[in-house]
Formats: structure tokens, sequence, C-alpha cells
């Protein structure tokens, strides 16, 4: 299969400043596996792990963003995943219920910072639904993935709270497990994805409701370089995405390459690590 590196020609882009949480991996292991990246045989850094996500969070701070922290609760490893943690539309919460049992706690901990910190329409899922994992936003709609975590009844529910259309697409390949893993949001309706993770019927969905999305390659993919975080600029992606990295540059972005290979070892990357909140 050939991939198109061209593009509509390069536009100016326009920076829109957001605002993120985030979750420092102070109790960041590997003692169990919930994918395919997880292997509690292999040794994780944790100070590493530290280290490269405090590059990330500083990254933000300068390119203008806002960044608040949640605090990591001990005995929850994947926390540093905020992604995860929740969705925020409009200043409406949905929180996350998470299918295997070692992650549930994390979605009343993001929950309650939400209510703690003054977003007043926070609401309690109902089914399983991994936040950003498996929801991501474009201007329009709400993608929603679904196959591996998220319960396609979910999709349903997010549409109730954001009042938004909620696109359904089904993974078929398990390294994606979430949406967040085979998409990404470059700017209004503008994406990137990886053909091979959907189904030939999602697939037929994207290319029809996004003709003009870039679609990478098996090896970016395959190192992540789908979860990347953009604020319409500026796309923020593992630095192993190199091809990625030249595609984006010719549709005018400003790609910029992060280090969070130890994080990578609990299948997480530069979006997994970042919940955005949409006021």
């Amino acid at each position: 299969m050939s991939f198109d590196t061209t593009a509509p020609a390069a536009k100016t882009r326009v920076q829109r400043r957001r605002h993120y949480l985030m979750c420092k991996p102070t109790h960041f292991e590997v003692v169990y596996a919930i994918n395919p990246w997880m292997d509690p045989a292999k040794p994780v850094d944790t100070e590493l792990a530290v280290l490269q996500w405090e590059r990330l969070r500083e990254l933000y701070l300068e390119l203008g963003h806002t960044v608040d922290l949640i605090d990591p609760v001990p005995g929850l490893p994947d926390m540093v995943y905020a992604a995860n943690g929740a969705t925020v539309v409009d200043g409406r919460v949905l929180g996350a219920s998470f299918r295997n049992e070692e992650r549930r706690p994390e979605g009343p901990a993001y929950l309650e910072w939400f209510r703690a910190n003054g977003f007043t329409e926070s609401h309690d899922p109902e089914y399983v639904n991994e936040g950003e994992g498996d929801f991501l936003v474009t201007g329009r709609f709400v993608l929603a993935g679904y196959g591996f975590r998220s319960d396609a009844r979910s999709h349903r529910e997010a549409q109730s709270v954001f009042g938004r259309p909620v696109i359904s697409l089904e993974l078929i390949d398990p390294r994606y497990y979430h949406l967040d893993t085979a998409l990404a949001v470059l700017d209004g309706e503008e994406i990137m994805y990886n053909p091979e993770a959907f189904s030939r019927s999602s697939l037929e969905v994207l290319r029809t409701l996004f003709p003009d999305a870039l679609e990478v390659s098996a090896e970016d993919a395959a190192v992540f370089g789908l979860n990347a975080v953009s604020d319409g600029l500026n796309v923020v992606l593992p630095e192993a995405a190199s091809g990625l990295a030249e595609q984006l540059r010719a549709r005018g972005f400003h790609p910029i390459g992060m280090d969070l290979s130890e994080l990578l070892k609990g299948g997480g990357s530069v979006k997994c690590c970042t919940l955005e909140i949409r006021h």
C-alpha cells in the first residue's frame, strides 16, 4: 500500500492556546499487561519516565499553553496517561469508566479533580469509555473508537452529554487499541490517521468525511506517531516518527519530536499524557 505524502497546498497555520491536564508519572511502572506494548518482564526506569514527562510539560508551557496537574495516586501506575481520564467539550465533562480492573479507580479520581475545580457539568459514565483515548474532538464531530476498550454504547452517551454528532469508528488492530493511537486531530476538521487500524466500513467513513486527511504509514504508526498533540500550528509527536514529521511540514505544520520512550513501555506517548480541557 502506498501513502500520499503530498497534501493540499501548505497554508498559513494559526496556533491556538490550549488548556491541558497532566499527571506526573511518580508511580509509573509496568506490573501488568493490558495492551500489546506492556511487558512486565522489561525493566522500567521511573526516574527517566519522570524526566521525559517533565520535558513534555515544559514544552507545553514554552508554547504558551496552560497546564494543570492532578496528583498521582499510589498504586495507579497508568494514571500518567491523563487523556484516558475524561473527555471535556464546551466545559462539560464525561467521566471515564475503564474496561480493565487495574485502571478502574482512575475514573473517579479524575472526575473528583474536575468537580473540585469548578466543573459543575460533570457526568458519571454509564458505559465503559476510556476518555480521550477513544473520544477525539474535531471542529464539528466527536470521533469515537470502539473494538478493544470503549463500549459502543458510550458513543450515544457522549452525544447526549456534549450535544455534538458522534462518529463511531471500529478499531481492528490490537496494537492500536485506543483511537488516539490510530488517529489525531490536527486543526478543525483536519486529521491524520493510520488506515490499517480501521475496519473497511470505518475507513470509508473517514475518507468520506475527511477527504483531505493525512494518511500515515504503518512505520510511523508503529512508533506511536499518531499519539500526537496539535495546537493548530505545532504538532508534538514521538521523535521516531520522522516520515510523518516531513508530511506535517509539507502541510505547513511545525512538528516537534519528543522522546517518551520510557512511557511507551506502558502503551502511551504524547497524547496519552495530555488531556485537553475545552472550555
